[in-house]
């Protein structure tokens, strides 16, 4: 395992780069576009069409658009939503890959158990070493486990999944109304105004 992980490691540097996602997604758009539509990649393409020309609408109902910045908003939104699509793909397979391994670890197919035992038992050890070195003497290794790391009913020691959403929503919303805020208090541009008539806007609109 920890070879084939050497061998991947250049390719995964390559691949989490910015610029080359944002090449392989403006190359999944073309792809998509030569595609016919009587095939299915074609009907991929006019279901993401459809989608970003609703998104574009619903901006325009909102906020004044000119030609300009239709065009940018109509390319930000193909970007944005094939990125999001590949990100998604990605997670399934890697979820898929993950089960996999998983199974095998667990029915010793190939006999690779010890094998993938023994990579993941040392990412856990050099994951658990910084919270060893901080835990007081005093401490019995198992009891500062059982409050840090793993809990006595197996439950994580940390929030779940849509609680941690949740925070992080909250906390980018009250960094936006703040900068906006301030923008309004110390500028000439009247955010808070704007964000009101496009309340208002949107709202006479539905």
């Amino acid at each position: 395992m920890a070879p084939i992980k050497l061998l991947l490691a250049p390719i995964r540097r390559v691949i989490n780069f910015p610029l080359f996602q944002l090449a392989l997604a403006v190359a999944a758009i073309l792809w998509l576009q030569a595609a016919s539509d009587a095939s299915v990649l074609g009907q991929i393409y006019n279901a993401i069409d459809r989608l970003v020309d609703f998104t574009v609408q619903r901006f325009a109902a909102i906020f004044e658009i000119k030609s300009f910045t239709k065009a940018w908003l109509t390319t930000g939104f193909w970007i944005a939503y094939v990125y999001l699509a590949g990100l998604v793909i990605l997670y399934l397979v890697k979820a898929v890959i993950t089960t996999v391994v998983e199974l095998m670890a667990r029915h010793n197919v190939f006999y690779l158990r010890s094998t993938i035992a023994r990579e993941r038992g040392i990412e856990a050890y050099r994951a658990w070493l910084p919270l060893e070195r901080i835990r007081p003497a005093h401490i019995a290794q198992e009891k500062w486990e059982e409050t840090f790391a793993w809990p006595a009913n197996d439950m994580p020691p940390y929030p779940s999944l849509a609680r941690r959403i949740a925070r992080v929503a909250a906390f980018y919303v009250a960094v936006l109304l703040i900068i906006a805020v301030m923008l309004q208090e110390f500028t000439r541009f009247a955010v808070l105004t704007w964000l009101g008539d496009a309340a208002r806007r949107l709202t006479a609109g539905n």
